[in-house]
């Protein structure tokens, strides 16, 4: 044998072509239909369950959803919305109340919900400065921030539309003629606090323009304290979306009826949005959401489905 004829032979011995000619010894299970018959029963015995629990945590879940985008415009100016949100003579005070369905346990979470706003703009998402958001003024490299980098010759601290476009409505809540406090710390992300805004930078000629967005923020504050613009700062992926705005640390008793004073200051008349106010409690497995449980439960129920059919087919036309 020449040594071309050893090396060839090697060569077949290896791993690698064994592996490729698929030689190696392995398991080859043979799925004989009993077999499959159990594993659709055993997915849909542990996949509906897990379902059911899932459904049932959900269900837990209290919450109180009101809009009051509409109802907050006074009579006068429903037919012309956008004047009145954008006049500043106009008193933009409102109350309603509510309420509540069942038993609240505290913490009870507090949300803003806007519907038809799309934040997952491409031009909206880039409008923005990660490096000043951290660094401060000193950073260059604001264009990404267009059309609000600077202002009169100025940087704009923080830039960009999202910052500028900052939720500004207000809330209270009073109870019993009792004002419930918000907690309004550790709403945003511990993350986002410590590492993406700075500690030492601080809000400069923001909302000094002629166009003025949404919110003002306090110079004073430092970015990583001001969790309002934290919270908001963190774009939405879906045109309706939920951010929070703060905690009622009080349980809340079936029965109890709520009045909440707020500023109607945001604008989403411009483009046809809708606010909404959203009071949630929350379960082990997070907030209200059936998604999940569904999911589980209809997977469950079409491999049990699955292995129905299969066993009757089976029942009804054996092969011999």
């Amino acid at each position: 044998m020449t040594d071309t004829d050893r090396g060839t032979q090697r060569d077949r011995d290896s791993a690698f072509y064994l592996f490729t000619q698929q030689n190696l010894p392995a398991c080859k299970p043979v799925l004989t239909p009993e077999w499959v018959f159990m594993t659709f029963l055993f997915i849909g015995f542990i996949f509906i369950p897990v379902g059911l629990v899932t459904l049932r945590a959900s269900h837990s879940v209290v919450e109180i959803v009101e809009r009051y985008d509409i109802g907050c415009v006074p009579e006068p100016f429903r037919i012309n919305k956008v004047s009145y949100i954008q006049d500043d003579s106009i008193p933009k005070n409102c109350s309603f109340s509510f309420k509540v369905p069942k038993y609240m346990k505290a913490p009870i979470y507090i949300y803003y919900q806007l519907d038809n706003y799309y934040q997952n703009h491409r031009r909206y998402v880039k409008s923005r400065s990660d490096k000043q958001l951290l660094h401060g003024q000193n950073q260059h490299g604001i264009s990404s921030c267009q059309p609000v980098e600077v202002n009169n010759d100025r940087p704009i601290i923080p830039c960009g539309l999202i910052a500028w476009s900052l939720f500004n409505d207000t809330f209270t809540f009073i109870r019993n003629r009792a004002e419930l406090k918000v907690n309004r710390k550790n709403i945003a992300w511990k993350s986002d606090r410590e590492h993406k805004f700075g500690k030492n930078v601080y809000p400069f000629n923001f909302q000094n323009g002629t166009l003025i967005g949404g919110g003002k923020l306090n110079p004073r504050i430092p970015l990583s304290d001001q969790e309002d613009l934290i919270v908001w700062m963190r774009t939405s992926a879906l045109p309706s979306f939920r951010k929070l705005y703060g905690r009622i640390e009080k349980d809340l008793d079936v029965d109890d009826v709520v009045v909440v004073h707020l500023m109607n200051n945001y604008n989403t008349y411009s483009f046809g949005g809708k606010k909404k106010l959203v009071l949630s409690t929350t379960s082990w497995l997070g907030g209200k959401n059936d998604f999940l449980g569904l999911a589980y439960v209809f997977i469950g129920s079409s491999s049990v489905t699955i292995a129905v059919v299969f066993t009757l087919l089976h029942l009804l036309s054996q092969r011999h």
